[in-house]
């Protein structure tokens, strides 16, 4: 491993399956790193935690692994969904979140080097896999490169 820790990030809303897949064929993503509250709904069509596994390691040869400590918790995000608190609250929280659980150590910069993490959001701007891989950029001693696919 390079000493620069490569992490990329993808969403699957308004994406089809190709170019899912194709994205993350293409960076040449080693695991996807799930890290989604609510992984098994149905609106989730092939990005559902029940068949990912199957599409990524028949499709691309890549590994899938689910961590919903990584994911906001249910008051938080249902509160951001419902309106009830802005983007900048959901923000603070959720850092604070993953702070409080100690993710910089809980997830090691080997274990992210050439990982994907997975969330629903179409684009990074507003979605908590920016700020937990901002904040693991912030966080390790290791030059930290993040790629928005």
């Amino acid at each position: 491993m390079s000493d620069t820790v490569t992490i990329f990030t993808i969403g699957f809303t308004g994406s089809s399956a190709e170019h899912f897949f194709e994205r993350l064929r293409k960076a040449s993503v080693k695991k996807v790193i799930d890290t989604r509250l609510w992984a098994s709904l149905q609106l989730a069509g092939f990005a559902k935690k029940k068949d990912l596994p199957y599409f990524l390691k028949e499709i691309a040869g890549i590994d899938y692994e689910y961590r919903e400590e990584l994911a906001p918790s249910d008051d938080i995000l249902r509160s951001f969904k419902d309106n009830k608190i802005s983007w900048d609250e959901y923000e603070a929280q959720y850092i604070d979140l993953i702070n409080h659980r100690n993710i910089a150590n809980v997830l090691s910069p080997e274990e992210a080097d050439q990982a994907c993490f997975l969330c629903a959001c179409k684009t990074e701007h507003h979605c908590h896999r920016r700020l937990l891989a901002e904040y693991l950029q912030s966080e390790w001693d290791q030059p930290v490169e993040i790629a928005h696919l």
